[in-house]
């Protein structure tokens, strides 16, 4: 059975929809995905799922072409999309028909413009057409009138909950025997309470900042209790990297855990939790370096095991635990090493702190107190 699913993808699809969708595809169904929205995320598309994704320009400038493949029908529906002023859905309906006449059924993953667009599909190719109803989509539907229109056209509707069925009951007159309650679904073995031992990285994505070797390391450990906390984003400067992408083709995508760019309180949380901090820099291929890195003072004040490279300063403040830069083998060793010992890491945590306090406290003021003797100088 293939399934064509119709489904926002902006911000990549809803984590949810994303893990209903792997479930399909373990069961065996085949996927054929037409986003209302796109944008490369996370949460995207398996390759072995079909991404049918679309340019505006294209879908207006099609619309001629499916109305002299079927004139007759064209009218049938604008007129319908008129009536209810979504003439976007429709274009967008017609530019998937390609597509969608290969799909057994097809699946709309909210009430909202997602199944506005599988009823004018449904219009076009009479496929059977499914949709789930989530909670927002009673409340503030985009377009309530299109919404009952479409819902009757459904040969079957879900929803989350049997507070919504009997919302659908009485607020929209839908007969409760086309509504099946399908309460949202949660992976148990994979949100089971597990021990992890967390490895937080703080930086810009970045060559010089070293994920690549670490996610080596992790990958050549083969320890799946590890995990690496990866907090930072797209940097602005120097060459730079897509971590998302380098975890996925290093194979450690499953250990690694994004929080994308973090300040405050939510950083200060991190840097409490982590088991150790590590960041493996190194000169990167235009030549650049660091100066010292303020995430490592940062978390050397928390008290945390830091692992890292003998790279321009970090040894002048650093006492162990050191690898040499790109040395994969060594950080793995490192790793292991600082894993391996509870003594290790508290002596090393108690240690860094003592660092933290002689080397960073009171820099400011220095600075300061320079300026100062500067403009003295001149009065």
């Amino acid at each position: 059975m293939r399934v064509g699913v119709i489904a926002s993808m902006k911000r990549g699809l809803e984590h949810f929809v994303y893990r209903e969708l792997r479930i399909f595809d373990k069961s065996g169904v085949k996927i054929s995905l037409f986003p209302t929205k796109y944008k490369k995320d996370h949460y995207n598309a398996h390759d072995n799922w079909e991404l049918n994704n679309w340019r505006a320009l294209n879908v207006v400038l099609k619309q001629p072409f499916y109305f002299l493949r079927k004139p007759t029908l064209y009218i049938k529906i604008l007129r319908v999309a008129l009536k209810y002023g979504e003439l976007v859905d429709f274009m967008l309906a017609w530019h998937f028909s390609d597509s969608m006449k290969k799909v057994d059924i097809i699946y709309s993953t909210f009430g909202d413009h997602k199944l506005f667009i599988g009823y004018f599909s449904k219009l076009i190719f009479n496929k059977p057409l499914v949709t789930m109803v989530h909670a927002y989509e009673f409340y503030i539907n985009p377009n309530e009138a299109l919404f009952v229109t479409a819902l009757d056209a459904c040969d079957q509707i879900i929803t989350v909950t049997e507070y919504n069925r009997e919302l659908l009951k009485n607020k929209f007159k839908v007969d409760p025997s086309r509504v099946e309650v399908v309460r949202i679904s949660v992976d148990l073995e994979d949100y089971k309470l597990e021990q992890k031992f967390t490895i937080l990285i703080v930086a810009f994505f970045g060559e010089r900042k070293g994920h690549e070797v670490l996610f080596k390391a992790i990958k050549k450990l083969n320890m799946p209790d590890l995990e690496v906390w990866v907090v930072g984003d797209k940097g602005t400067t120097g060459n730079t990297v897509d971590a998302h992408q380098l975890a996925k083709d290093i194979g450690v995508e499953d250990q690694v855990a994004f929080f994308g760019k973090l300040s405050g309180s939510a950083l200060k949380a991190m840097y409490r939790h982590c088991d150790i901090f590590c960041l493996p820099s190194h000169h990167d291929s235009q030549g650049t370096a660091e100066g010292f890195p303020t995430v490592i003072a940062e978390a050397m004040a928390f008290g945390k095991p830091v692992v890292s490279t003998r790279h321009v300063e970090i040894p002048n403040i650093l006492n162990r635990v050191l690898v040499d830069e790109k040395d994969v083998d060594g950080l793995a060793d490192a790793i292991l090493q600082v894993y391996s010992s509870e003594d290790l890491r508290r002596e090393t945590g108690e240690e860094n702190k003592e660092l933290a306090h002689k080397y960073f406290g009171s820099n400011a003021e220095k600075t300061v107190a320079i300026l100062s003797e500067v403009a003295s100088r001149k009065k």
